[in-house]
């Protein structure tokens, strides 16, 4: 990447991260400490957990559709000014009603898809799976972080001085947004209505992509149901203070951390993905079992949460990366965009259930029905079949006879699929890189392009 490159995408990852742990921060203590909000119920409660899930997903699809009109910046801008206004409210709510409404607005603020596009228009072909996956890190990181210093920040200003310092967030975001991020180039947008929801239909027909979708919803409710719970196990059950579970928190993050990557490698580079997918997601049944039934065991608490974050974020890294080899190339767009929807809606669905859930049967019940989820998932995942293993390569175009190119390339041992983008000059291989690499194709570009 050159400077400019760099500097964009960096500067996009703060921002990210920023909204990232003002949406993350909350969750190792809300549930306990939301009770002494006036109005507290269980499912209020979830309630306010889940809402920035709903408006979320009703608002990330037009809002990528506002920025390609009005621009990626204007519309970022008014994501985290709703963002900074929903934490002011939620910072000033005495009720629970008023943690819910600022939770919502945070949810209504929603810029993430736009915040990709960004990255795509300020990065060159060759270094955009790049700008994209330091995006993706940073959301994980941004998880990590917020999991572990949101009990820090509680301890020393509590919940109104954690919203506070989400509202301060959100500025620093903004600050970032118009003194660091460069301007992307204009658009230049040139596509019917019955085209997107043509696009739109293929991809929710699609049964892998359909089946993948299901799994984030479960993963994502799962996750939300869980922090419902968590602390008040930690809190009720075994009489841990907040300085404890800090340190609690602490150490199964730093294991976690350190067990996710030799595993999400060697589902990648040992081509084991569906072992290690269905693996993960049974190791996420077997921890909620665990916590249903051994509720003043420390240590078997603690195992369990390491079990389950691990897993968590094993799901987390592989999901998206099976979308992006499954989904066709034309369709990649569409399919994450829907791919996030269902992501925030099991959000929404995990905390709202959940606190229903939880107000009925109390801690058993909400772990049970999460281990009752994840053993759904894991009969529709079961009926998944290996993924390819394949990677996405973005090539300039130097032929103008692209029907040739096109039907020379697919002929090709190892390539999947060819798109052709004429407008921009592009050309999108997807191919098996242990059958053929990037170089090779690029030969045979450019051989071709010389016999014409």
């Amino acid at each position: 990447m050159v400077h400019k490159e760099r500097r964009a995408i960096i500067s996009l990852a703060i921002i990210m991260a920023c909204r990232m742990l003002g949406l993350f921060m909350i969750l190792p203590f809300f549930s306990v400490y939301a009770t002494h909000l006036a109005y507290a119920t269980p499912t209020l409660i979830g309630i306010a957990l889940g809402a920035y899930g709903l408006t979320q997903a009703c608002l990330q699809i037009p809002f990528g559709a506002l920025s390609d009109r009005w621009g990626r910046k204007k519309v970022i801008t008014i994501g985290l000014l709703i963002f900074a206004v929903g934490s002011m409210v939620a910072a000033l709510s005495h009720s629970i009603y008023g943690i819910i409404l600022g939770r919502a607005l945070q949810g209504a603020g929603a810029m993430g898809s736009t915040l990709l596009a960004m990255a795509a228009d300020l990065s060159r072909d060759e270094n955009r799976s790049k700008a994209m996956a330091i995006l993706g890190l940073t959301i994980g990181f941004s998880f990590f972080i917020a999991i572990i210093i949101g009990p820090v920040i509680h301890q020393w200003l509590h919940l109104s001085g954690i919203f506070w310092t989400i509202f301060a967030l959100a500025l620093i975001a903004l600050l970032v947004l118009h003194t660091v991020v460069p301007n992307p180039p204009p658009l230049f947008i040139n596509t019917t209505t019955e085209y997107q929801r043509h696009q739109l239909v293929d991809v929710l027909k699609n049964n892998a992509l359909l089946r993948l979708n299901v799994g984030i919803f479960t993963l994502h409710a799962m996750l939300t149901a869980t922090f419902l719970a968590v602390p008040v196990l930690l809190t009720q059950n075994l009489n841990l203070s907040q300085h404890h579970q800090i340190f609690l928190y602490l150490n199964v993050m730093l294991i976690c951390f350190v067990l996710m990557f030799p595993l999400i490698i060697v589902a990648e580079k040992k081509r084991q993905l569906r072992r290690v997918f269905l693996a993960a997601i049974l190791t996420l049944i077997l921890t909620e079992l665990l916590l249903a039934h051994f509720q003043h065991s420390l240590i078997l608490i603690e195992l369990s949460l390491l079990g389950f974050f691990t897993a968590f974020s094993i799901l987390e890294a592989c999901l998206p990366s099976i979308v992006s080899k499954i989904a066709p190339i034309k369709r990649k767009g569409t399919a994450m965009g829907i791919y996030s929807t269902f992501q925030f809606l099991g959000i929404f669905m995990g905390g709202t259930l959940g606190g229903v859930i939880f107000g009925h049967f109390h801690l058993v019940g909400l772990f049970l029905f999460c281990a009752i989820l994840g053993t759904l998932w894991l009969w529709i995942a079961s009926t998944m079949s290996e993924p390819p293993y394949l990677s996405t390569y973005i090539f300039q175009l130097k032929s103008h006879q692209l029907h040739q190119l096109h039907l020379h390339l697919t002929e090709l041992q190892g390539v999947s699929e060819v798109a052709v983008m004429p407008n921009e000059n592009l050309i999108y291989v997807k191919a098996d890189n242990k059958i053929i690499s990037k170089d090779q194709l690029r030969k045979c570009i450019d051989e071709s392009n010389l016999r014409q």
